[in-house]
């Protein structure tokens, strides 16, 4: 009887923990209205990531998706979408290196409870998104063929696939205010809001895409240009959804009519934050650029190989992203809250919880690449580059882990330049560089920039943690 007593406490204090846990998850996935400057830490990030992490697994799967149909055109096809996805992350990276700016300056703001200039600073940032996007997608409208030869690609890919490219880079004003104005949400630390906006957009994208691949019913079979079609439309609502909830207020962020003006201070403020992340995030777009041209010397085959891996890699990679935005966040609202201590000790837990999550997918695609890459394609010349590429990346998941969340934490701090030049080191003198000498003059070929990728994540980790440690970040001023 009294082994029975003694056992009966630990039951009666794991019930409350579980029914904790996931009422923790409830009230992270529907948008609780929470004090991040504040109390327990892991639970804070923990709120702030699980919305986060949805949101990035939702874009990972419409990213795997648009290439599972897309796979079935053919080769030419997913060379297409590879090449112009390509050339999408230059658009992303504007549009990122402007986020980032909002996000920062948004997350000082509500971090010391002036939600007034938290609104007014949302709106000069989607003001600026909405000008430099509008460039930009004309611009790549009409040049989109020209832009595919100069990316590399096969006359018969630029024959059948300048229609999804030139509607891609059109509507990609849609991504880039989706980029910004979720990223607002975010800085509020009202990720569940962003979470509802890209699942609503992406559901639409999934839905629409294989309509107007194929020609299902009453829609057109458009072939590969349907899936930018479907991706533009989602997106396109994506974006009027968020500003109907900006204008009804998120929690932390609302946006009022006295809010809607232009404050050209803040604008340059933000300008000189998103020049610094925009040329951050340049420097490695087009280290990808740079690899996607060394790939495309050695065929469709290669190319579509590296575009499906690829496609994995970022699926997996987008809940790891969703960590290290909550991170960032934190770190903001802390410093705004004059509360540094807080920040570093955020960084580090988000930092240990992305290693162990993104560590343990990378065990399962060395294990799983052949099944993966082969639920995309029935090419064995295909499935050999995609099983390599996948696997050889899948090597660096935990260091991948590590580095997004230390760059993000500079940038979340409003320091943008660290990471700038942490990224031009890396990429640029030492990924490219190696790549071309593994591809075009060692025996490995196409594998050199796969085995490239992994290891110049795994020395971005190393540097940024070891500048963060340093702590210039703590007196850095938005």
């Amino acid at each position: 009887m009294s082994h029975m007593s003694e056992s009966l406490p630990d039951l009666t204090i794991a019930v409350p923990a579980s029914r904790s846990w996931w009422r923790d998850v409830r009230d992270a996935a529907r948008g609780s209205k929470h004090d991040y400057t504040s109390g327990d830490i892991g639970r804070a990030i923990f709120l702030l990531a699980v919305p986060m992490v949805l949101e990035m697994i939702m874009e990972g799967l419409f990213a795997v998706a648009d290439v599972f149909w897309v796979g079935r055109l053919g080769s030419d096809a997913v060379a297409t979408v590879g090449l112009t996805e390509t050339m999408m992350i230059i658009v992303y990276t504007v549009g990122i290196g402007l986020s980032i700016s909002g996000a920062a300056y948004v997350a000082r703001r509500v971090g010391e409870k002036n939600h007034d200039g938290a609104a007014r600073g949302a709106v000069q940032a989607i003001i600026l998104g909405a000008a430099l996007s509008a460039v930009m997608a004309v611009a790549g409208a009409v040049f989109a063929p020209d832009l595919l030869a100069l990316m590399g690609a096969s006359p018969s890919v630029i024959a059948s696939g300048s229609g999804f490219t030139r509607v891609m880079l059109g509507g990609s004003s849609t991504a880039f205010l989706l980029f910004i104005i979720n990223a607002t949400f975010r800085g509020a630390g009202d990720a569940a809001v962003a979470m509802r906006v890209l699942w609503l957009a992406n559901w639409i994208n999934i839905v629409l895409g294989p309509l107007l691949i194929f020609g299902v019913g009453p829609f057109p079979a458009m072939g590969v240009r349907g899936a930018a079609v479907a991706t533009t439309i989602g997106r396109g609502v994506g974006v009027l959804f968020a500003l109907t909830r900006l204008a009804r207020g998120s929690g932390h962020l609302a946006v009022k009519r006295r809010h809607l003006t232009v404050e050209w201070h803040t604008i340059w403020q933000l300008i000189r934050m998103s020049v610094n992340a925009t040329f951050q995030f340049t420097v490695s777009t087009v280290s990808w650029i740079g690899l996607v041209r060394v790939m495309a010397s050695f065929g469709s085959v290669a190319m579509a190989g590296y575009t499906i891996s690829v496609r994995i890699m970022m699926l997996a990679l987008m809940p790891a992203w969703g960590l290290s935005s909550a991170a960032a966040t934190m770190l903001g609202q802390a410093l705004g809250a004059q509360n540094p201590d807080r920040a570093a000790t955020a960084v580090k837990t988000a930092a240990r919880y992305n290693v162990m999550f993104l560590g343990s997918v990378g065990a399962l695609f060395l294990i799983g690449a052949p099944w993966l890459i082969a639920a995309f394609t029935h090419d064995p010349a295909v499935q050999a580059v995609g099983t390599f590429g996948l696997r050889t990346m899948a090597l660096g998941f935990p260091m991948f882990a590590l580095g997004m969340v230390y760059t993000q934490a500079f940038n979340g701090a409003g320091d943008t330049w660290t990471p700038t030049w942490i990224n031009l080191f890396v990429f640029w003198m030492f990924e490219i560089p190696l790549a071309w000498v593994l591809a075009r003059h060692t025996p490995v070929g196409y594998r050199g920039i796969f085995i490239a990728v992994a290891v110049a994540y795994s020395s971005l980790a190393l540097v940024s943690r070891a500048l963060f440690a340093r702590g210039r970040w703590r007196t850095r001023k938005v």
